[in-house]
């Protein structure tokens, strides 16, 4: 076994970053008009830098900006398509004290298209920094939500019957092509890996989350090939020489989840059917199920596991690694593993109650680990 030299890495990462208080603050000075888009702009570029250094500190050769331009991982990027309309979440707080986001309301209002390139400038000032650490090995990463959130949250009635009175090919053929100019201009850029995150295909391994599709009037057993074929399509327009991988979340506000269920109800659909290059599956604890879903994985396509919890502060135990990992092989090849956090630090711009250092703690051991497995 052999550390990779091309993404995902044997120690890879999500993506977002706890928000530096600075860079918090900042964002509230804008919202409040005290100061203007470029200034934030500024702010920004200062946190993006130190976070690249952070992570290449800290071992990692895949490096990306925290995803500190976002307030949501989602919306500030699919507002930003042509035809789409979307509303800000809200918070919700339970009975226990604890609180949740409401799922965002996300619309097709008219015709999507690629109105704009959304990524590309943060993409060109992360890649600068990037090659300003003089380090070769390191590769800019790119992360932009999934294609499937066009649909998933609304179904049918989500999606303007104007626009498009049946969706299949019509939808599914626009979207494609609009997520498709956006990774050409990020590859004409210089960027060659990019990851999908998707809520929706691990929603359907919760039977709740399976009851409401039904009720908008989905087959939870027949999304999952749906969502195959609809992301194939954009696997079609991917530009030669790009990663593109998919990171599969259950819900990360806050330290909270919103799904859970083990991987089976939407593994051969995901593992086998999609063209993808990788898969980053969550696999921090129990509400994951266990590692046979692995057995789909097709002999071209990597799977990152997300042993490390990035909820909590408490460490996890290198050995208890290993020893998941060894689990894992029994269902797939060490050689098509990666090691990684469950999810980013920081999904929305409000973060996971960790501290900073355990950020740092956490990813050193998945690191540590990596090299230890892999060699």
């Amino acid at each position: 076994m052999t550390l990779r030299t091309q993404p995902p890495f044997r120690a890879d990462h999500v993506g977002s970053f706890l928000r530096p208080a600075y860079l918090l603050e900042a964002r509230e000075k804008k919202a409040k008009g005290e100061i203007s888009a470029a200034q934030l702009r500024e702010v920004e570029d200062r946190a993006i830098a130190e976070i690249v250094k952070f992570q290449a500190d800290v071992g990692l050769q895949s490096i990306t900006d925290g995803e500190f331009r976002r307030t949501y991982f989602h919306i500030d990027f699919l507002e930003q398509l042509g035809g789409v309309k979307t509303d800000i979440p809200v918070t919700i707080r339970k009975p226990d004290g604890t609180e949740e986001l409401a799922p965002p309301v996300i619309r097709v209002i008219d015709k999507v298209r690629h109105a704009k390139n959304i990524q590309l400038a943060d993409f060109q000032y992360l890649k600068a920094q990037v090659e300003a650490l003089g380090l070769p090995a390191l590769t800019p990463k790119v992360t932009i939500p999934s294609p499937t959130m066009l649909h998933f949250r609304g179904g049918r009635a989500g999606i303007s019957k104007e626009a498009y009175p049946e969706l299949d090919p019509v939808f599914y053929d626009d979207v494609a092509k609009a997520y498709g100019e956006e990774l050409q201009s990020l590859a004409d850029a210089g960027c060659t890996y990019v990851q999908m995150d998707d809520t929706n295909m691990a929603y359907l391994c919760d039977e709740r989350m399976r009851e409401a599709a039904r009720q908008r009037g989905d087959d939870p057993n027949e999304l999952p090939h749906r969502y195959a074929g609809f992301i194939n399509k954009v696997v079609a327009h991917k530009p030669a020489g790009m990663t593109l991988a998919m990171h599969l979340c259950r819900g990360n506000f806050k330290s909270t989840h919103a799904a859970a269920g083990n991987y089976e109800p939407v593994a051969e659909a995901l593992l086998s059917e999609m063209k993808l290059d990788a898969f980053f599956l969550e696999y921090d604890d129990d509400r994951s199920g266990d590692f046979r879903p692995l057995r789909y994985l097709s002999k071209d396509k990597i799977v990152v596991l997300g042993l490390v919890t990035t909820k909590f502060g408490q460490l996890e135990s290198k050995d208890d690694l290993k020893r998941r990992i060894d689990e894992a092989a029994k269902f797939a090849p060490l050689e098509q593993m990666c090691l990684s956090p469950q999810c980013g630090f920081s999904s929305t711009v409000h973060g996971n109650n960790i501290a900073v250092e355990d950020q740092r703690r956490k990813l050193a051991l998945v690191v540590e680990t990596a090299r230890e497995v892999w060699g």
